[in-house]
C-alpha cells in the first residue's frame, strides 16, 4: 500500500493570515492521523510565512506515524533538523517571492552544499529525501550525494492540459531509474483527488506527499473524511493495477 504524507502548511497559512492561534496545524496533523495518514508533513521555510518552529516542535512531540520535514538545505535550516530530529527531511528549493515550490532542486548544480547537508543529517538518522524533477541528470546526482530518496516533482504533470502523457511519461522513467539506482521513491506537488490515480498506481513510487488539495477539501467536509477519501482513492489505484 503506498503511503499518504499530509501536508498541513496551508492549516498554518489560515492562521497567520490574522496571526492568531486557529486553525492549529498540530491538531489537524492528528486529525489526518486518527484517519489514516502515514505521516505528517511541514515545510519550515526561511520566511516563516506559515509553519513556525514552535510548530515542529509540538509535531515532534506529538505526531505518532512520522514527522516529515522540508526545508531548504543552508546551515540554518540543517541546524534547526538535527535539533528537531524528525524522521524525515526533504530538501527542496526555496524563493522568497514564489507562492509555493515552483520547481525541483538543481542537485547537480550545487552537489557539493547538498552532499555535506544530507551527511549531517543522516549521520543523525535523519533519513534525507531530495524534491527533483523528474530528469535523469537531477536523479543521478541524488544518488552521487547519498541521498535516501528522492520525491519527484509532479507539477508539470498536474498542470499540463495538452501534453499530460507525456509529462506523466517523464514522472514513470524518473521513478524507474531512481528505483534501479536504490533510491526510494516519493512523489509531490499539485497532486489531487482528480489526478492522482495515474501517479499512485506507479508501483515504484513507495509514497505520495499531499497538501493543498486536502486542507481545501477539508475546509469543506472536515480533515478526517478529507484524508479518508484520498487514502481509498490511493487504494483502489493499487487494487486495480
Amino acid at each position: 500500500m503506498i503511503r499518504l504524507g499530509v501536508n498541513v502548511d496551508h492549516v498554518a497559512t489560515l492562521r497567520e493570515a490574522r496571526r492568531i492561534d486557529i486553525p492549529d496545524p498540530v491538531e489537524a496533523a492528528l486529525l489526518a492521523e486518527k484517519a489514516g495518514a502515514d505521516g505528517i508533513t511541514v515545510h519550515l521555510r526561511e520566511d516563516r510565512r506559515h509553519i513556525q518552529e514552535r510548530d515542529v516542535e509540538l509535531l515532534r512531540e506529538q505526531v505518532r506515524t512520522k514527522l516529515n520535514l522540508e526545508m531548504a538545505a543552508t546551515d540554518e535550516m540543517v541546524r534547526l533538523a538535527e535539533r528537531f530530529r524528525p524522521d524525515d527531511a526533504c530538501f527542496v528549493p526555496e524563493r522568497r517571492e514564489e507562492l509555493t515550490t515552483e520547481g525541483g532542486l538543481n542537485v547537480l548544480g550545487h552537489r557539493g552544499r547538498i552532499r555535506e547537508a544530507v551527511e549531517r543529517l543522516q549521520g543523525k538518522g535523519i533519513r534525507v529525501s531530495l524534491f527533483t524533477n523528474p530528469e535523469t541528470d537531477q536523479i543521478e546526482a541524488s544518488r552521487e550525494v547519498g541521498a535516501h530518496g528522492v520525491e519527484i516533482h509532479t507539477g508539470r504533470y498536474c498542470d499540463a492540459t495538452r501534453d499530460k502523457a507525456r509529462e506523466l511519461a517523464e514522472v514513470v522513467a524518473a521513478a524507474c531509474l531512481a528505483e534501479r539506482l536504490g533510491l526510494e521513491v516519493h512523489a509531490g506537488h499539485g497532486l489531487n483527488y482528480h489526478n492522482v490515480l495515474p501517479i499512485a498506481a506507479l508501483p515504484e513510487i513507495v509514497e505520495l506527499n499531499i497538501g493543498h488539495s486536502i486542507v481545501a477539501r477539508a475546509v469543506m467536509v472536515g480533515m478526517e473524511r478529507a484524508v479518508r477519501e484520498m487514502k481509498e482513492l490511493l487504494r483502489s489505484s493499487r487494487e486495480t493495477r
